[in-house]
């Protein structure tokens, strides 16, 4: 959650830059954008690589956690006490995909909100036709498509590392 939290701020910080950038020239705008919507596979990688060292110590932690919680001992002779406590720490495994289906979800909002609003300016009040390079707001469209593929792309690496 940290991950898509810094990604989606840096992500719609640079909707500003783009558009300056842009004035410049379009290999600048596409440089700004292309560059915060690399922040997410960075930070997801990177979590990922300290986490693979710590995996086994923090799975072993959660078990202990949750024997202490549910008050089971290494003695019991019941067959539910493996079956409590893996459903237990599946359920923790389920909450890391729910995240990443909101996530999901999220970033397909974001990047209809940008689209929307680019239409808006850019059909209705200026007649242009749409993503037209004249349209200022076409960029933010752009950035938003980035956002969105931030939060859908991030959700899905993160699924698949969870």
């Amino acid at each position: 959650m940290a991950c898509g939290g810094v990604s989606m701020h840096i992500a719609t910080e640079s909707n500003y830059r783009t558009t300056v950038q842009a004035k410049r020239s379009i290999g600048h705008a596409f440089n700004t954008a292309f560059k915060a919507g690399t922040v997410m596979g960075f930070a997801v990688v990177s979590v990922a690589l300290l986490g693979i060292h710590h995996c086994n110590v923090v799975l072993v932690a959660l078990i202990t956690l949750y024997k202490e919680l549910m008050g089971l001992n290494n003695t019991s002779a019941s067959a539910d006490y493996y079956k409590h406590l893996f459903e237990t720490i599946s359920g923790y495994g389920l909450g890391g995909s729910t995240v990443a289906l909101f996530a999901r979800v999220g970033g397909g909002i974001f990047t209809k909100a940008a689209d929307v609003g680019a239409d808006l300016v850019g059909k209705i009040e200026k007649d242009l036709p749409e993503d037209s390079p004249r349209n200022p707001a076409t960029i933010a469209d752009n950035v938003g498509d980035n956002v969105g593929d931030i939060a859908g792309m991030g959700a899905d690496l993160f699924g698949s590392f969870a």
